[in-house]
């Protein structure tokens, strides 16, 4: 009979005997780990010694949540700017200088006469006084502003967390990248005004002076895919203290992760949510390139558009928008430059978002997925469901009743609301971090 192997050698290597939590996990994908995951924390004074994994603090996903809703508040401002055509009224990008306004009627003399300089002025607000100028004025101030208090508000407690090493190794990469997409977000926001500000607008039979529908949209998605980052970021850390204190997973702790994310009912609900997550951003997305275009201006009504279910065809791929010789862009150019195609185009992802979120939440109800989801994926999806009936009735509002501001940023708004409860959702079906249940294991076998 072959003797059992010998563990002794192993539970004396350095890293077993520093981390005896993890020697009594018993799991090499923990060891692997390696001592730069570890700290002198401890989950409580029961453990004594015992080294455990950098878990982040509750403070540090208050922190990404408070970002995140900031992010949430500037994505409205601009949609509203945009909305109220204030956002080419500031002519120059000055991230140090330009965080003051005008002190001075002189100051506001200056800049009224570089706003008339523009094709805007020109061609829609020539008649415009001082005082009309001061309120599109503060309403670009604003939003830039609200972009420079992100910037301060995420990059000072990034360098704290950082230094005080509150931050398991992993996270400093991926916050240190959401740093660099806002010090981005402004420049592609200046890209984007820019485009609107160019004079070879005046030279563009029937052209109107509003920024690049292109540049809008990357704009916007940067934005999203920011919000959802520091969403999701901050939500996993929350989720993952409290599993690591309690045992609770995803609002229960009679539930087990393991068995749960195992089944293959919740990997297809999961890959399922996931598709929708993208077709939300997705549809997000084009509501850009119709804010861009004015596209909803077209067409007030529904579910028809000019008594049919979809404009001719000649007006959805009409050959005035191609730009090649022999016509190989007609199609692409008319998805993202023709107006009516763009519109028809937003309702059709807005009707296939609409239709798969009421499709995903009755699959949640049935009892064999019911059964298995946790609390905080059942909430989500509900809340979720909530949000696109909500969607609907404000993007048939904003389209019968031309646009209105309030409406119509509400309607942005409801969007990242619907995105907001997709990714709580994919959270909610997300397994504890090796950290955390290293954490949880130890205060389970702590005297």
């Amino acid at each position: 009979m072959m003797d059992p192997p010998n563990l002794l050698p192993r539970l004396q290597s350095p890293l077993w005997r520093c981390h005896p939590v993890i020697a009594s996990h018993g799991s090499t994908k923990f060891a692997q780990l390696g001592p730069r995951f570890f700290s002198s924390k401890s989950v409580d004074s029961g453990v004594g010694a015992s080294s455990l994994p950098v878990l982040a603090p509750p403070a540090v996903g208050r922190w990404l949540l408070v970002s995140s809703a900031l992010v949430f508040a500037v994505i409205v401002v601009g949609g509203v700017t945009r909305l109220t055509e204030s956002g080419l009224s500031i002519t120059e990008w000055r991230p140090v200088t330009g965080i003051l306004p005008p002190q001075s009627v002189e100051d506001w003399n200056v800049e009224f006469d570089k706003y008339k300089a523009t094709p805007e002025f020109k061609l829609m607000n020539h008649s415009i006084s001082l005082g009309e100028f001061k309120n599109i004025f503060y309403m670009e101030w604003g939003h830039r502003i609200l972009g420079r208090v992100i910037g301060v508000a995420f990059i000072a407690p990034l360098a704290y967390f950082a230094f005080r090493k509150k931050l398991p190794p992993s996270m400093p990469a991926k916050l240190t990248g959401m740093a660099f997409l806002i010090g981005f977000q402004g420049v592609l926001g200046w890209y984007m005004v820019k485009s609107g500000l160019e004079d070879s607008i005046m030279d563009t039979p029937g052209a109107a002076p509003r920024v690049s529908q292109y540049r809008l949209a990357a704009h916007l998605g940067t934005a999203l895919v920011l919000y959802g980052g520091m969403l999701a970021t901050g939500l996993a850390v929350m989720q993952d203290w409290r599993f690591a204190r309690s045992g609770a997973w995803s609002g229960s702790k009679t539930v087990s992760w393991e068995s749960v994310l195992s089944n293959p009912v919740i990997k297809s609900f999961s890959r399922k949510s996931r598709a929708l997550t993208a077709l939300v951003f997705l549809t997000a997305l084009s509501g850009a390139f119709v804010a861009g275009l004015d596209a909803g201006l077209l067409y007030n009504e529904f579910p028809l558009m000019g008594g049919r279910i979809a404009p001719p065809m000649d007006e959805l791929f009409s050959p005035a928008y191609a730009k090649a010789v022999d016509r190989s862009d007609t199609w692409w150019r008319n998805i993202f430059e023709n107006p009516t195609t763009v519109q028809f185009d937003h309702r059709l992802l807005a009707m296939t978002t609409y239709v798969s979120t009421c499709l995903l939440y009755l699959h949640s109800r049935r009892n064999a997925v019911r059964s298995l989801l946790p609390p905080t994926a059942r909430r989500s999806m509900a809340a979720a469901f909530l949000m696109a009936n909500v969607q609907v009735m404000l993007g048939l509002a904003t389209l019968l009743y031309l646009v209105p501001v309030p409406v119509a940023a509400a309607h942005q708004a409801g969007s990242v609301a619907l995105l907001s409860s997709m990714i709580s959702t994919l959270v909610a079906l997300r397994r504890p971090s090796a950290a955390a249940q290293l954490w949880r294991k130890a205060k389970v076998v702590a005297p």
